[in-house]
């Protein structure tokens, strides 16, 4: 997670020197050469050179023109091209980031949150990359140029414009900190609304059965409130700070027209360098004048862009930041030869002085256990609810990283870059399996390759779920296991265990929970028979189960051995 958000950090300091954003500054400038021929021109005529006089200028003029024009498209393509180039490297280091928390992270973000940064709020931070930042570096540079060029002709119009142009970026900066806020506050509101809405259509069912419909829109018209008055924060902040900005800009244009007007008229009589300035040198002073302001309106009429797009990049950079992660190792190193195993040959699991807790929190969930599972034994672990069972599971799959000690699968160590190859080889059983909309089939196989129709049947049948009309290869099931039943969907997880072609090992959190007794009998029926030849170490709270198993683990006790 750390290398995720490493690689992250860049794209969020990044300057904006790009070459789309160095094509559009020079568009831009090559606005002083037009201002200089159109000028130039005009005295030609006032001068009595004739129409032959501007023949030349006017195509020089169109030929600048055209020119500015394809450096201001390609800049802008170019631009964009990076902008999307970059955007979708900060979902990717997201999504991996969000697919590296380990299970056991109690700061996992809400389903809701999660897609909300990685659609919604991501998508702020295009216009940033796009719009922001050249319109940033413009108004960095062609002012520079701008003033320099009116400098050379006259030292008050400059003047003029470099008392004018620093009232702007400071009225922006201290705007800036406060749409920044704003902004943030928005993004934090709409990710929260999100979490709690796909929360609600999740629980959609319980909620109309406790009749709490009307209480839940309540809250969710709350919540909607909140978010259409973070929304007008925002927009109050980002139409101030434009319309500050043309009035300083608008001022700053209108003293430089009226000092060129006055002068040519002759009531003012200094600012020249040459003593006199010519009708042609005003019209150049007054056609670069508005343009001295437009990088700075167009900055600010970007400025919301800059405020949306940091603060989701600050919010997608805690999300790659905070949590527990998975070693993070063991995301590539899939096919190490040091958690090989034999085909068909379980291991034995060997828990050693493990101590674990969770952060943030002073309390030990281990402080030194110790235990051991031979070769194709298959244990309960037996506590009271909150003592562990689950948390030890999922260590033993590699979900999280101890404080200290060793868990041992077979003849290989546990650790980072092991973590990946020795889940490759284990079966996780929860008692809430998680179901994705689409078939059966595609429920079953997980998208691991080589399995066929045949393997499918197999995996079904052994899972006791041939019989099920709702269960069949071809059925279409919904999101969150929409057709199937609670015990059918256990059933769903004991046949994705069943397909899994390298699984020896199975780690079973209370596979019948909230199963009424019938159900709870073929679910153990199937479970005893998917285990045979196989190591299991299941979590539970049923006496039954435990009683059909070899022996069982009580957490904070010896192990206590059945005859």
């Amino acid at each position: 997670m750390k290398q995720a958000a490493a690689r992250l950090s860049p794209l969020h300091l990044s300057d904006g020197r790009s070459a789309g954003s160095v094509l559009q500054t020079a568009g831009s400038l090559l606005w002083i050469p037009q201002a200089a021929l159109l000028a130039w021109s005009l005295q030609s005529l006032t001068d009595g050179g004739g129409m032959r006089s501007v023949v030349l200028p006017a195509l020089a003029v169109f030929m600048l023109g055209v020119l500015r024009a394809v450096c201001e498209m390609a800049g802008t393509r170019l631009t964009f091209k990076r902008a999307r180039a970059h955007l979708s490297k900060i979902r990717a280091v997201l999504a991996d980031s969000l697919a590296m928390r380990s299970p056991l992270d109690p700061q996992r973000p809400a389903s809701g949150l999660a897609a909300s940064a990685m659609a919604e709020q991501a998508e702020a931070i295009l216009p940033y990359l796009a719009r922001y930042q050249p319109a940033r570096m413009r108004a960095t540079l062609v002012p520079l140029f701008i003033l320099s060029a009116v400098f050379s002709v006259s030292w008050l119009a400059g003047l003029i414009l470099l008392v004018a142009a620093p009232l702007i970026p400071i009225f922006m900066a201290l705007v800036g900190w406060r749409a920044k806020a704003a902004s943030e506050a928005q993004m934090s509101e709409i990710g929260g609304m999100n979490g709690f809405l796909l929360d609600r259509l999740r629980g959609l069912t319980t909620i109309r059965s406790l009749q709490a419909v009307d209480l839940t829109a309540n809250r969710l018209q709350s919540a909607a409130h909140a978010l259409r008055r973070r929304t007008m924060a925002v927009l109050r902040i980002a139409f101030l700070s434009s319309a500050v900005l043309e009035l300083f800009a608008a001022l700053g244009v209108a003293m430089v027209a009226v000092y060129i007007g006055f002068h040519l008229l002759g009531q003012l009589n200094f600012g020249a360098w040459s003593g006199k300035l010519s009708l042609g040198q005003g019209l150049f002073v007054l056609l670069l004048a508005p343009s001295f302001f437009e990088p700075l309106r167009e900055l600010s009429a970007v400025w919301h862009d800059r405020a949306a797009g940091e603060a989701a990049l600050e919010q997608i950079e805690r999300l790659t930041r905070q949590g527990m992660p998975l070693p993070e190792a063991g995301l590539h190193a899939v096919g190490q030869t040091s958690a090989r195993h034999d085909a068909m040959r379980a291991p034995t699991i060997a828990v050693r002085n493990l101590h674990f807790s969770y952060p943030d929190s002073g309390h030990a969930v281990f402080a030194g256990l110790n235990l051991h599972i031979e070769r194709g034994e298959h244990v309960a672990i037996v506590a009271p609810s909150g003592a562990g069972k689950s948390t030890l599971l999922s260590l033993m799959a590699g979900m999280a990283s101890p404080q200290q000690g060793d868990i041992v699968i077979g003849d290989c160590r546990l650790q980072a870059d092991t973590a990946a190859a020795l889940r490759a080889r284990m079966a996780w059983i929860g008692q809430k399996p998680h179901v994705f909309a689409g078939s059966v089939r595609s429920n079953v196989t997980l998208g691991r390759a080589g399995m066929d129709s045949g393997d499918v049947e197999l995996a079904l049948r052994l899972a006791a779920l041939h019989k099920v009309r709702q269960a069949q290869a071809g059925v279409m099931l919904a999101e969150m296991g929409g057709g199937l039943s609670g015990g059918e969907a256990v059933r769903l997880a004991l046949a994705r265990a069943a397909a899994h072609p390298h699984a020896d090992i199975l780690l079973v959190d209370e596979p019948t929970a909230h199963l009424d007794r019938d159900t709870a009998e073929e679910v153990m029926r199937a479970l005893l028979h998917l285990a045979q030849g196989r190591t299991m170490a299941v979590a539970t709270h049923d006496m039954a189960l435990v009683q059909r198993l070899d022996r069982s683990i009580v957490l904070g006790e010896r192990e206590k051995v059945r005859a």
